[in-house]
Order: C-alpha cells, then sequence, then structure tokens
C-alpha cells in the first residue's frame, strides 16, 4: 500500500545534526545516480552537517536538504559569500513547495551571517533560483576556491545573489 506523504506544515527546516549525516547521503543518493547532484562520501557529511539545513518528517525522516557554506572575504567588497550546494528534495515532495521553504531558510541564514551574496551551480533549470533572485553569473565571480572544485564536465551553471 503507498501511503501519501505528510502535509507539508508537518514538516520542519531545522539545521542538520551530526547524527543526520547517514541519512544526508541517503536522501542524495537518487540525485547523485541522476547526475544532478555530485558524488560525495558519507565522511563529507558527516563533517559537514553544519552546513545543512533539513526538512524532517515528523518520524524523523529527511525529506529535503539543502548545504550553505561560508567563504570568508570572498565577495569582490571583501566581505564573505556563500555556496548553497546538495540541494535535494524527496521526489515524494517535488513541486510541493518544500524546495522554497528550504531556500527561503537558506536566505534568512546567510543574512544573519551578513554574506555579500550567493553562489550555486545546476544542472538543472534553476527556476526556483531565478524566483528568489539569483542571475546567471560568471564563475570569475564565485568564491574561487569553490570555482576551482566544479567539474566543467558537468556543464552545471553559475547563479548568484546579492544579499
Amino acid at each position: 500500500m503507498i501511503t501519501a506523504p505528510p502535509p507539508l506544515a508537518a514538516l520542519h527546516v531545522r539545521p542538520a545534526r551530526p547524527g543526520d549525516a547517514a541519512a544526508l547521503a541517503a536522501l542524495s543518493e537518487p540525485f547523485v545516480r541522476s547526475g544532478a547532484l555530485r558524488e560525495r562520501p558519507l565522511r563529507l557529511y558527516a563533517a559537514h552537517t553544519a552546513d545543512f539545513l533539513v526538512a524532517e518528517a515528523h518520524d524523523g525522516s529527511l525529506e529535503g536538504c539543502l548545504g550553505l557554506r561560508f567563504h570568508p572575504a570572498a565577495a569582490p567588497e571583501g566581505r564573505p559569500a556563500g555556496v548553497l550546494y546538495n540541494f535535494c528534495v524527496a521526489r515524494r515532495r517535488q513541486g510541493s513547495g518544500l524546495g522554497a521553504r528550504l531556500l527561503g531558510a537558506a536566505l534568512a541564514r546567510a543574512r544573519t551571517q551578513s554574506l555579500a551574496a550567493l553562489f550555486t551551480a545546476t544542472t538543472g533549470s534553476g527556476r526556483l533560483f531565478v524566483r528568489y533572485g539569483f542571475a546567471p553569473a560568471p564563475l570569475s565571480a564565485a568564491p574561487a576556491a569553490w570555482a576551482r572544485a566544479l567539474d566543467p564536465r558537468r556543464g552545471a551553471r553559475v547563479l548568484a545573489r546579492t544579499l
């Protein structure tokens, strides 16, 4: 029997905890297989759980996640910038507004850190990012360490938003 997912209102967006690493990897796996996300080992999720916001269902399962990594003095005026990465929403939740909730929470988190700009790379349409004020940006405008780590074979587009 297929059960309907709990209503969107029943999901809680919160910072990830160290114990969430395996669930982050499992949630991301279908997107890695499809080529939408880069493969990351479990140890990387464990080392960077503090980057993530997660959408948690009442039963403790994760329905979505989004990483936000800070890059000190990466913006042109010397202010810190951020990079959004590993954005995924469980297939059964896509189109429900959960991605918008996660992105809105990440933007709020970025503002509390006084970031000058946010960057992301997407192999998809990027429509949600565009609705939230992101626009195509040159790779040279992005934090250098992040830009060097992008795999050009993936054909990802860089999007940015000033804050």
